[in-house]
């Protein structure tokens, strides 16, 4: 991959600088962790330590979305009494039921036959932004710079190829990319060391994986695109603490996903539906299949009568340990969902990010000598912790759940079901991923369309509507945030051999082919984005490269 935003410092234009000893992109569970942790040693061993924390979104929190029931040992390793510094209080889970649906039909699997991993006893449901939102209060506490609406868009490099910071992003220029009245330039962050915590495909992340070449020795990264809504709910149908996970209709039994439900509060339930993105079929549209989940009687049932208040979307990171990159380099590491830290078998990621988190701060403050850090020393350490982590016990126990659901939902279920409950995740084998996700996209020659039913506004709903709860917003006089490397492909390719793929994966609406069959022409609305970033992984070509828009746009959402 080419990389046309390296700078290096001395051949980098004008811009203001700040200098910090650590810098933290990111303001997700990872990032905030990190931050807090590093205080935390900090005061501990009296000594001065500066950390600035930087995020794309409007606010912290904005820009976070998780299903979200919480497995709570990380955060409680970290900070004893974060509970009581949310500014909603979470619901324990007090009951796991797992579907197998078909059409107008589901069984409940009993939970004797259940792997540990998929039980949920002892976590919580509730909102991961409102959480993240309350450690950026107590990161500021401890003196941490958290910045709100910067987005980091170019990584900086000394004259040795070390990272030393990065570039936020210029405001007020128009769609050439020429500055307005209203512009304003980026500023360089300059840091001895920097954690990148952009959370699921980071554009920074992606670019220091292939510049360091940190995947070399890792299998192919895959990922699974989350779509959820927040309902209100009449509250004779409510069960607060009821964890729904559902897997096969209204997927084909070779397409990995599942749907779940989880209530929370007094009313509330977070629904939605997780596809894999290594799919084969074109014509799938993973939107159009969660519109069709909730009108399965299973799912129905406490959703009628209802009130959809939130929509969001989002892609995470599900190749397990296998797929890690090599988590540091000169100069910085990669923590969270940047590197791939998430328990796909569990369908969870927040204990992983904090705990990512929290093991790069121990290292990274075991290794500061007099004003310096050795860097080798870091790497050593810090990948020391992990594999010493509880972490590193629990993603390897599920490492083969990715490769073994490649097999399809029958096989692969019987195939991690017995190496669970007879081998305990001990099997002398480690499988590996050997295919991206765009690579498993197949012609649409081979599938026939797939024609959705209508949205009723009761239970189904579209694209724009469902957009417009999210509170996206973007200014539409500035360049094009998705990039395309080559404008033909498109339509000579992606059009007339896959029927526009981009068209159905994108949960917003942003792509649309528009003209007649003489002037087809591919219109990228990329003021619906939801920064969900499925258009970076499954493009069948990677012609389509997500980058991050002016600071503070994108959703806002509201209780994800």
């Amino acid at each position: 991959m080419a990389i046309d935003n390296i700078e290096k410092i001395n051949e980098a234009p004008e811009r203001e600088s700040m200098e910090f000893d650590v810098l933290i992109v990111g303001g997700g569970p990872a990032g905030l962790s990190a931050a807090i942790r590093l205080k935390q040693l900090a005061a501990e061993k009296g000594a001065e330590l500066s950390v600035c924390l930087i995020d794309k979104g409007a606010e912290i929190g904005a820009h976070i979305l998780s299903g979200a029931v919480i497995d709570p040992r990380a955060l409680d390793e970290l900070l004893p009494d974060w509970q009581q510094k949310i500014s909603s209080p979470l619901t324990s889970v007090n009951r796991d039921q797992f579907l197998w649906l078909k059409e107008n039909k589901a069984s409940r699997l009993p939970l004797a036959l259940l792997p540990a991993c998929l039980k949920n006893k002892g976590n919580l449901i509730g909102s991961l932004g409102q959480i993240c939102a309350a450690l950026a209060t107590e990161a500021e506490a401890l003196g941490v710079d958290v910045f709100a609406g910067f987005a980091a868009t170019q990584l900086l490099f000394d004259e040795a190829g070390k990272v030393i910071g990065v570039t936020t992003g210029d405001m007020g220029l128009d769609r050439a990319g020429n500055p307005t009245a209203m512009y304003q330039a980026g500023m360089n962050l300059v840091a001895k060391m920097t954690f990148f915590a952009e959370g699921c495909r980071g554009q920074l992340g992606k670019q220091l994986i292939s510049h360091f070449d940190l995947a070399a020795n890792s299998g192919k990264q895959t990922y699974g695109l989350g779509i959820k809504e927040i309902w209100q709910i009449p509250k004779e149908q409510h069960q607060a603490g009821l964890v729904i996970h559902s897997v096969g209709w209204p997927l084909d039994n070779q397409t990995y996903g599942g749907g779940f439900a989880y209530h929370y509060g007094e009313d509330l339930v977070a629904v939605g539906l997780v596809v894999g993105l290594n799919y084969e079929n074109p014509y799938l549209s993973p939107f159009e299949e969660f519109q069709r989940l909730k009108t399965h009687p299973e799912f129905s049932a406490f959703l009628s009568g209802g009130q959809r208040i939130s929509y969001g979307a989002r892609t995470m990171v599900a190749g397990g340990i296998a797929a890690l990159p090599e988590l540091s380099f000169p100069g910085g590491a990669l923590i969270g969902d940047d590197a791939g830290f998430l328990n796909a078998a569990r369908v969870k990621g927040t204990h992983c990010a904090v705990k990512s988190g929290s093991l790069a701060a121990d290292a990274l403050f075991s290794c500061l000598h007099d004003e310096t850090i050795d860097y080798q020393q870091f790497k050593r350490v810090f990948r020391q912790l992990f594999e010493e982590s509880w972490l590193y016990q629990e993603l390897h126990q599920t490492r083969n759940f990715k490769p073994y659901m490649k097999k399809g939902l029958i096989v692969g279920s019987m195939l991690f079901g017995a190496e669970q409950l007879l081998l305990k995740g001990k099997s002398p084998w480690t499988l590996k991923l050997k295919q991206a996700d765009n690579e498993s996209t197949k012609q649409a020659k081979n599938f026939q369309p797939i024609i959705y039913p209508r949205p009723d506004g009761k239970l189904t709903f579209d694209r724009p509507s469902s957009v417009f709860l999210s509170n996206t917003n973007h200014e539409e006089e500035q360049p094009c945030h998705l990039k395309l490397a080559d404008v033909v492909i498109p339509i000579q390719i992606n059009l007339a051999k896959y029927a526009a793929p981009e068209t159905r994966y994108c949960p917003a609406g942003v792509y649309e082919i528009v003209g007649n069959n003489q002037e087809e022409k591919l219109q990228i609305n990329a003021q619906n984005c939801l920064h969900c970033k499925a258009c970076d992984i499954k493009d069948p070509l990677q012609n389509i490269t997500w980058t991050a828009p002016q600071g503070g746009e994108g959703p806002i959402y509201q209780g994800m």
